[in-house]
């Protein structure tokens, strides 16, 4: 089974020459379920000639926002739309979760209350919670109609949502390791997040058990589903 990725942004070179490029980190993620991948680097504007181009699809991170004036931006919208009407099944993390949100219909802004990194807690309407590494200030805070919200907490009401049996979207990273977010800590956090929000981070990183093979097999069982 084939899945295109869309690469919607460029890994820092300090992180990717320790951990690859969105590419491995979502090939390492799904490894052991027997997909083949093929990259689309929308960000320069390379894009698939139609949904069918792959069996299913997953919409990568970026340090961009969605809600930016981008001219890769539009044309990823509608192919966004075209693939939910076609019914591949897709996934998006973070930046991925927000620009689908946005393309059906959904609001993307920057947070008013800041950024959240590291090992998150989130929950569910069944009560049931799952650990997951988030990178990010950007939320959706409205989904688009027909969406149903899934894992939420305090900080982040809207951190992942599906529509139907085709698309499944998640704001933090389950492709992020402990070492993932320390480089991103050292490379691209120093300045820009407050100090005490890199701090709490840090000091939770060591303690905290990452989920990330739920997602992992979510992402499976979805991309399957319409095999």
């Amino acid at each position: 089974m084939k899945i295109g990725i869309l690469q919607t942004g460029e890994v820092r070179p300090a992180i990717k020459a320790e951990m690859g490029d969105y590419t491995d980190s979502f090939a390492l993620l799904l490894s052991g379920y027997g997909f083949e991948f093929d990259t689309y680097r929308v960000y320069e504007n390379e894009f698939p000639d139609a949904p069918d181009a792959a069996d299913g699809w997953l919409i990568t991170g970026s340090r961009h926002g969605a809600y930016e004036d981008h001219d890769w931006i539009p044309p990823l919208e509608e192919l966004i739309r075209g693939i939910k009407a076609s019914g591949k099944p897709m996934v998006g993390v973070c930046f991925g979760h927000q620009i689908i949100a946005q393309a059906l219909g959904g609001v993307v802004e920057k947070f008013s209350g800041g950024w959240a990194i590291g090992p998150q807690i989130y929950e569910n309407d069944q009560g049931d919670t799952i650990s997951l590494n988030a990178y990010h200030q950007d939320q959706v805070i409205k989904l688009p109609k027909g969406a149903k919200a899934e894992w939420h907490n305090s900080f982040c009401e809207f951190a992942a949502m599906s529509i139907g049996d085709r698309i499944y979207t998640i704001q933090p990273h389950p492709e992020f390791s402990k070492e993932y977010v320390e480089l991103l800590i050292e490379h691209a956090a120093q300045g820009v997040v407050p100090e005490d929000v890199i701090a709490n981070a840090e000091a939770r990183l060591s303690s905290e058990i990452i989920e990330s093979q739920k997602i992992a097999d979510r992402f499976a069982a979805l991309f399957k589903s319409a095999a």
